[in-house]
């Protein structure tokens, strides 16, 4: 644990599953309903910086929600991002992304192409349950 770090001070959002060494959150950013994080709960700054056994775990975990995200949510695409620039505590950004989403094909940090759809949020927020149910489920639990 790092004082000053959101990461660590914080949970970055709705914890969903809460596992020893990661969480995952639900990041409720408005205009992207299926924007969670992977936070790896040690701080650490660099992917590379894990063990190999933990670096497994953490890709592992990232390929089950990505396939439960397209399960389940139906995006169009997922995005995974791992920045961390104005956070330097490792954590991955795992976003069900849209076609007719307001940013769309760009990045959901750069400008937006249009505005939100409504109709495309409620049915998005709507899918989110049946997704969080299956990550409960699947994903292991701490000891």
């Amino acid at each position: 644990m790092t004082t000053g770090c959101p990461l660590c001070d914080g949970v970055g959002g709705r914890v969903v599953v809460q596992a020893q060494r990661w969480r995952i959150v639900h990041a409720n950013e408005p205009g992207f309903p299926a924007f969670y994080r992977l936070v790896w709960q040690e701080h650490v700054r660099e992917f590379s910086q894990l063990p190999a056994a933990e670096r497994a775990e953490c890709v592992e975990t990232l390929v089950a929600m990505e396939q439960a995200m397209l399960r389940h949510v139906r995006p169009d695409k997922v995005n995974l991002a791992a920045l961390g620039n104005a956070v330097p505590h490792l954590h991955w950004h795992v976003i069900g992304r849209f076609a007719q989403d307001s940013h769309f094909p760009g990045a959901v940090w750069a400008q937006p192409q249009r505005g939100a759809d409504p109709a495309l949020l409620q049915l998005v927020d709507g899918r989110l349950a049946a997704f969080e149910q299956e990550l409960r489920a699947l994903l292991p639990r701490p000891a």
